[in-house]
């Protein structure tokens, strides 16, 4: 039986609580290309829409951009910290309730590039859907670094949601879910 890489694929995604009611889902993986190669996949727009959406405005630091993702997110975001091919730090929604800091973070290992994002300020109630979410994002990311289509995200955020929904909360409130 020939298996997609996908249904390989192993847990990356740790989901931390900042306090009573706020957290952070966190993903980390490790990509068979060097470190500009992953930075272009994150930042440029024509990569970008390859994997996970359309993204358009002032890519500059302190530009406001707008997001439409494969997981049908859409909203206004700030870009507050790009620094090439190392660091990028978003405010998702800024002013609002709903406001989230994402941050990717890129290190160099040989050949390969270690990837961490991490997506800080989400309501512990629905946070393994977020966690589900991004571990879709980023298995899209790799699927697209490896020349392949990404498959239907809805559908592996469905299959994935489960597992995250019984995945442990590390921090302050370790081991309770939000109701």
């Amino acid at each position: 039986m020939n298996e997609s890489p996908r249904t390989r694929c192993t847990l990356v995604g740790t989901l931390v609580a900042l306090d009573e009611r706020r957290g952070t889902v966190r993903m980390e993986d490790v990509f068979d290309t060097d470190i500009d190669d992953l930075w272009a996949a994150l930042t440029e727009p024509e990569r970008l829409k390859r994997w996970i959406g359309t993204v358009t405005g002032d890519l500059r630091p302190g530009g406001t951009i707008r997001a439409r993702f494969t997981s049908t997110w859409e909203g206004p975001g700030r870009i507050e910290i790009c620094e090439a091919p190392r660091r990028l730090l978003l405010t998702m929604e800024p002013g609002s309730p709903d406001e989230t800091v994402t941050e990717a973070v890129l290190t160099s290992i040989g050949d390969q590039t270690r990837l961490v994002i991490e997506e800080r300020g989400l309501s512990l109630k629905v946070l393994y859907q977020h966690g589900a979410g991004w571990q879709a994002h980023v298995e899209d990311l790799r699927s697209y670094l490896d020349g392949r289509v990404p498959d239907d995200w809805k559908k592996r955020w469905s299959e994935l949601k489960p597992t995250y929904e019984h995945l442990p909360i590390v921090g302050p409130t370790s081991g309770s879910k939000q109701q």
